[in-house]
């Protein structure tokens, strides 16, 4: 329709800016639903495989929402009492970690002033105040109780995505009989595919994890170790940056208790632990199967994270692999995929014959 590239680009452009601000206008109504829709697509499964034993759909949802409401009354029973004796304990943890750091400081002071060097310590007690990292771990995790209030929401959704499984199967088959470009249907079944794919394993990954971690800190004695094991499953979800965010509140809280020693055992318990999971099991057990780009994982984290806030950074992966397999199914939008996807294997990467140059060509026009 526009024959000049720039002016398609621009277009493009404007119209990603204001499909962004809608998403983040829209954060309260699209995080339960983003979270709801991607429950229901990691019951999908057990639900097929219920239905294929000759349950009745009914009470084949029935009984996967019983086990979708233990998991969750299982997890908030085990770290419920945690997060409420550490923030009761918090002020005296924060006193503490300012004691420590004021001694740091001082003695910071006074090694530079006898090299000559100056030492601003209100400046350093300004940029550097460790206390404030527990207030914000402690905020944070009373601010999860806030999600909870939106649980009944969305297992109700839940089920009504459910009971509309089969239903969708009938519509994608008839939507691409009817599609002259067809595809569309199989894009979002490999789009439901890789995310069960995805989930599934990040599930047992981020579980050993958290186990692992867990029993660490209970051998080295330090407090809320179930705490810090359920932070350290949770944030393994963010891709790059949530091993380092787990390892923070628990290196910090054995520094208050335990002392240096402990606390460099402590982050070199989390250090092993994610070069081992993230480095080593991990992608052997994934393979290739997300071809994303590591930039594009860590980008994608940035950008969900300032839509949709946590739970973004919690969905970046499996969204940006959605995005990623919708544009493919579009030659306009299909190069756009390839930016987005991991390094193309060299035998693909041979130059285009004229016809194919000419053909591009005209497209284009």
């Amino acid at each position: 329709m526009y024959a000049n590239p720039l002016l398609r680009f621009l277009i493009g452009a404007a119209a990603l800016v204001v499909a962004v601000a809608g998403l983040q206008a829209a954060q309260a109504a699209l995080v339960p639903l983003l979270l709801s829709l991607f429950i229901a697509v990691l019951c999908g499964p057990i639900l097929f495989f219920l239905k294929q034993r000759k349950v009745p759909t009914g009470l084949s949802i029935f009984l996967i929402m019983c086990l979708v409401t233990a998991v969750l009354a299982f997890m908030s029973a085990l770290v419920s009492g945690s997060v409420t004796q550490f923030i009761s304990d918090l002020p005296l943890y924060q006193s503490r970690l300012t004691e420590i750091s004021a001694g740091f400081l001082a003695w910071a002071e006074t090694t530079g002033a006898s090299m000559g060097i100056e030492v601003s310590t209100e400046t350093l007690r300004e940029q550097v105040n460790p206390s404030q990292l527990l207030g914000m771990v402690g905020n944070t995790l009373s601010s999860f109780g806030n999600l909870m209030t939106n649980t009944l929401l969305i297992l109700v959704t839940v089920i009504f995505i459910l009971s509309e499984m089969d239903s969708w199967k009938g519509k994608l088959k008839f939507i691409d009989k009817g599609n002259s470009s067809g595809g569309i249907g199989d894009s979002i079944s490999r789009i439901g595919e890789t995310v069960v794919h995805y989930m599934t394993l990040k599930l047992w990954v981020s579980l050993a994890t958290g186990v692992v971690i867990g029993l660490w800190l209970w051998i080295i004695g330090v407090d809320y170790p179930l705490l810090w094991a359920f932070v350290a499953f949770l944030l393994n979800f963010i891709p790059n940056l949530g091993s380092i965010l787990a390892a923070i509140p628990a290196v910090l809280l054995a520094v208050v208790q335990l002392g240096v020693g402990p606390a460099a055992l402590t982050a070199l318990g989390y250090l092993a632990v994610n070069m081992i999971m993230g480095n080593v099991i991990e992608p052997k057990i994934m393979g290739r199967g997300l071809n994303l780009s590591t930039l594009v994982v860590f980008l994608s984290l940035v950008l969900w994270g300032w839509i949709l806030g946590p739970v973004g950074m919690f969905l970046s992966v499996p969204l940006t692999m959605a995005v990623k397999i919708a544009l493919e199914h579009f030659p306009e939008t299909r190069s756009i995929a390839i930016m987005l996807g991991g390094a193309v294997p060299e035998e693909e990467l041979e130059p285009m014959s004229d016809e194919e140059l000419s053909r591009i060509a005209g497209d284009g026009n």
